[in-house]
């Protein structure tokens, strides 16, 4: 069982331990804030207007576990983006991001009243595309060789989930 809280600024120095870590960082986006103070700025952001963004520390047995986030990118069209999934490496296998990104899900699509979340994965990552599609989201597509990661250019498997299909 696990716990989703929203970030505050006591997390923020674990935070950027986690999303530097050499097991992380490879595939997170190239703007995931990752420095103290990008992270300071974001975890207060989600603190000041938690409808539209939010940094959230994934807990187990009272420990951090993992984070994730999200932020608005439509509010006429009630569009989140999802992103900043990572899970510490002793608390993998647990399936805890599974646990975590459906809370998120219902925490948004039924609590925020978002209408739809989107998340993109690079296509090298396999792990992240098994967990979106094992969580209910929909593949919609690829964006072939659309980011230049660590020197080479990287496609985007792209996912969506809509309220009716977490109701369904």
């Amino acid at each position: 069982m696990i716990e989703l809280r929203r970030a505050s600024l006591d997390d923020v120095e674990w935070l950027v331990e986690l999303y530097g870590g050499a097991d992380v960082d490879p595939f997170l986006g190239p703007h995931r804030p990752r420095d103290l103070v990008a992270i300071s700025e974001e975890v207060d952001r989600s603190q000041r207007d938690p409808d539209r963004h939010g940094v959230f520390v994934i807990e187990r047995g009272g420990a951090r576990a993992g984070a994730l986030a999200f932020h608005c990118t439509s509010e006429p069209n009630r569009i989140a983006h999802l992103e900043g999934l990572a899970v510490h490496p002793r608390f993998r296998g647990g399936r805890i991001a599974d646990e975590a990104a459906r809370r998120l899900q219902r925490l948004l699509l039924l609590e925020l009243d978002y209408h739809r979340l989107e998340l993109a994965c690079y296509g090298f990552n396999e792990r992240a595309i098994a967990h979106a599609e094992r969580v209910g989201y929909v593949r919609e597509g690829v964006k072939r060789k659309a980011y230049l990661r660590h020197g080479e250019w990287q496609d985007a498997v792209l996912f969506a989930l809509l309220r009716e299909d977490l109701e369904g």
